[in-house]
Parts: C-alpha cells; sequence; structure tokens
C-alpha cells in the first residue's frame, strides 16, 4: 500500500493532530508527487504557464489577495479597481460598444451560467412589459446551441429549467446555422456559438449566428473562453480571423477566460454584455433576510481577490506585446504538431486548428487513440481524452513550444507500438464529481 494515500478515517484524524508548519509543508510536496507536471510542458489540458517571471508574479499577487474578500468592494477597494481595470481591457480587445459591461467571475462555466441566467431575466421582463413580438407566448423556454458547446450549458440548462436544443455540427465542425434557424420558436431565449469551440478547436459561423440572432431578435452568447485572448493577438499578429467579437452587433454577451491564454492563476474569468441592463440581469440582489441588504455579481458570495489580483498584475505585466509574445509562440507550437499529424500515416487531425486547440484520433477512427494515450502517460504526458468520435486533445500554450519535439516523437512511438499491438485503451472524464 502506496504510504501517501490514506483512509478517509486515518486523514480525518490525521488532520485534527496539531502539525509543525514546516511538516505540513512537506506534506504538501509530498502530496502532489503523482500529479501531473504541470511547469515541465508535459499536461495538454487544465494548466497555461507562461514564463517563469510572470508566474512569479502571478503567485505573489494571488497570495497577497488571497484573504481579501470579493463579495464587498467598500471593504476591499483595490479589488472594485482591478476588477474595473481587468474589465476595461478586455472590453478593448473585444471591440466593445460604448456602455458595454462586465463583470469578473470564477471562470467558463460560471460565465456561461450567467449568460443564460440574463438572457432568462430578460426574456422574463419582456413578457411582464407585455412584449408584443410575434409568436411570443409562454411555454418551456429553451436555447439553441450546436452539439459543440461546452458542456456548462448543459448545467445552466439544468440549473434554470430551460431545454437545451443540441443541433448537429457540419461536416466541419462548426456550427450549422440553418438547422439552428429551423429550431427556434416562440421560447428561444438563447442562441449559442463558439470561438472556438473546444472539441474541434474550430470557430463558429458567428457572423451568420449574429445575423440570425438580429433577425428574430435573440441574444447572441460567443463563448470565447478560450480564445478571447489568442484569436485578439493572432488577429493583431497579422492571420485572418472572421469576427467573432463585438464588431457583430448580434453578438449580446462574450465570455473570456483569463486563467486559460491570460496565463493568470486559476478563478479568473470576464463575462462582458453590449449593454448594463444585459449586465444587471445577471446579479441578485435582496433584502429578504435580517441581515440588510446583500447583493452579488455572480453566483458566489464571498470569494477571494487572489484571482482578480493575478489576472490585474499579470495583465499589467505583459501588457498587448507580451500577450501577442506569447500567443504566436503558442500558435507556432499548434501548427509543429497540427502540420505533423496531417503527415501521420496511424493518427488523423480531426480539424485544422482555427487557433491553439488541437484535436486528433487514428485513420481508423477507433479506441485505439486511448492506448496511444496511456503510452504517453507512462512517458509523462497528460492529453485529454474526448468523444465522439474517438480522439485526443491538446491545449498547446506557450510552455509546449519548448517540448514539442520531444512530444512528437514520443507521440509517434508511442503510436507505432499501439499499431504493433492492436490494443484499445480507456475513455476518461473532462472533469469529475469525486
Amino acid at each position: 500500500m502506496n504510504d501517501n494515500i490514506r483512509s478517509p478515517v486515518a486523514q480525518k484524524q490525521a488532520l485534527s493532530v496539531p502539525t509543525d508548519a514546516d511538516a505540513v509543508h512537506d506534506e504538501l510536496i509530498a502530496l502532489a508527487n503523482d500529479d501531473v507536471d504541470v511547469f515541465g510542458g508535459r499536461v495538454f489540458s487544465l494548466a497555461y504557464v507562461p514564463d517563469p517571471v510572470t508566474q512569479s508574479l502571478s503567485n505573489d499577487a494571488y497570495r497577497m489577495f488571497a484573504h481579501t474578500n470579493g463579495l464587498n468592494a467598500d471593504a476591499f477597494p483595490s479589488l472594485r479597481r482591478m476588477q474595473a481595470d481587468v474589465v476595461s481591457q478586455i472590453l478593448g480587445w473585444t471591440h466593445a460598444p460604448a456602455g458595454a459591461a462586465g463583470f469578473m467571475t470564477s471562470g467558463g462555466t460560471e460565465s456561461l451560467i450567467l449568460a443564460v441566467r440574463s438572457a432568462l431575466k430578460m426574456y422574463q421582463s419582456s413578457q411582464s412589459a407585455g412584449d408584443t413580438s410575434p409568436g411570443r407566448s409562454p411555454g418551456r423556454l429553451n436555447m439553441v446551441l450546436p452539439t459543440s458547446a461546452h458542456a456548462a450549458f448543459e448545467k445552466a440548462a439544468e440549473y434554470f429549467d430551460v431545454e437545451a436544443r443540441r443541433i448537429p455540427v457540419l461536416p466541419d465542425w462548426r456550427a450549422n446555422v440553418s438547422m439552428m434557424a429551423e429550431a427556434i420558436d416562440a421560447d428561444t431565449v438563447l442562441l449559442v456559438g463558439s470561438a472556438p469551440q473546444y472539441p474541434q478547436g474550430v470557430i463558429d459561423p458567428i457572423t451568420e449566428l449574429s445575423e440570425l440572432a438580429t433577425s428574430r431578435n435573440i441574444p447572441l452568447h460567443v463563448d470565447a473562453c478560450m480564445g478571447g485572448v489568442t484569436l485578439t493577438f493572432l488577429e493583431r499578429a497579422g492571420e485572418a480571423i472572421p469576427l467573432w467579437d463585438f464588431r457583430l452587433n448580434g453578438v449580446t454577451s462574450l465570455s473570456v477566460d483569463l486563467h486559460k491564454y491570460g496565463y493568470t492563476a486559476k478563478g479568473a474569468g470576464v463575462l462582458l454584455y453590449r449593454d448594463k441592463q444585459r449586465r444587471a440581469a445577471q446579479t441578485f440582489v435582496t433584502d429578504n433576510w435580517l441581515g440588510g441588504l446583500y447583493g452579488s455579481s455572480g453566483i458566489l458570495g464571498t470569494k477571494s481577490g487572489g484571482p482578480i489580483a493575478s489576472a490585474w498584475a499579470v495583465m499589467r505585466h505583459l501588457g498587448d506585446s507580451g500577450y501577442q509574445a506569447l500567443t504566436v509562440t503558442a500558435r507556432d507550437a499548434a501548427l509543429r504538431l497540427a502540420n505533423h499529424l496531417e503527415q501521420h500515416d496511424v493518427l488523423q487531425l480531426r480539424s485544422w486548428p482555427d487557433s491553439t486547440l488541437v484535436s486528433f484520433g487514428t485513420r481508423s477512427n477507433d479506441e485505439s487513440i486511448f492506448a496511444i494515450a496511456d503510452v504517453l502517460r507512462t512517458k509523462g504526458w497528460y492529453l485529454d481524452r474526448q468523444g465522439p468520435p474517438p480522439s485526443l486533445h491538446a491545449t498547446i500554450n506557450a510552455v509546449h513550444e519548448s517540448v514539442m519535439t520531444e512530444f512528437l516523437r514520443d507521440l509517434d512511438d508511442a503510436s507505432s507500438r499501439v499499431s504493433a499491438s492492436g490494443t484499445t485503451g480507456r475513455t476518461s472524464t473532462y472533469g469529475t464529481i469525486e
């Protein structure tokens, strides 16, 4: 039995015993021994690593403000200032119009849930005001979205009892706008597009979705949690990026994660709206208790100021030029992998990446791709396993440029070994409930 693994009872007993701080620190190091190597570039999921100086600054900023509380900015005006600065910067990156506004969130899942809440509240307000739009009638409300849209929309659908009308994607994995148009009815409260979508890394036709949203007078949320930073700076670097942001009039809300390609500490996202009325619809305020007026901008009440401070510090340190350099580095690494896969005898690229997400399977399109992942795992590499179809997913960031040659060599070795043995591997989950 591994000495680092204790039974639940033993764990409870150990946690209840006062322990010297240095000893606890050593235990933390031991506990992390089996975790994936975040900083060495061997993880193609879940973690985003910039240069050592930026990483250190992020950690320091987080520690300085870890015990502040974002629930009440009157007590911590520093958090109000930092959040305002961060949101303002992202509004500029996404070409937001005058009057646009937003809040920081804990990340993509909270942002997407709140975008659905805002759309619901706006719909309900229009009904209360006697909206006479043709065909408007009470019923089970729904949102129309492609099968590639993030799983957090399903969480929102369950939380708010909204039907998630999932529409099959086109053969190139992008949203099928004509089928989405057919799925809209009088009780549709939101359309969804992604820039890019996560599973195959392609950008949905946001221009067409914007036109559809405008013609039907329905809000359109663009999930740019993965691409809000990278697409901004790829365009500035000269790449031809299709329009995906507030330059399109039909886009009413947009989410960007900073703890992804913003390279900040975990727990930092931004949710933006075209106007303050829509932003207000995501908030919650009550005085229906004995504790006075309570208000919160998102799902969380108490929240650490650490992620806010990390985001502010990293963004101030890197500036636009720093982000462009990191983005170009990540893009170059992604293209190296994509080009390698395009010429591979065993492996098959799912789609040419529009940003920095690369998805691939085997040419036989079977679960042997998961056996390849098993072999790579023995060499210290970690990739997401997804499907359908059976695929591996690599979220390429700046840290991967320095290890890409080694990874490609190990990938070729793993694919050869699995092809020779004819083995299949196991799928796994993107998130867990343990």
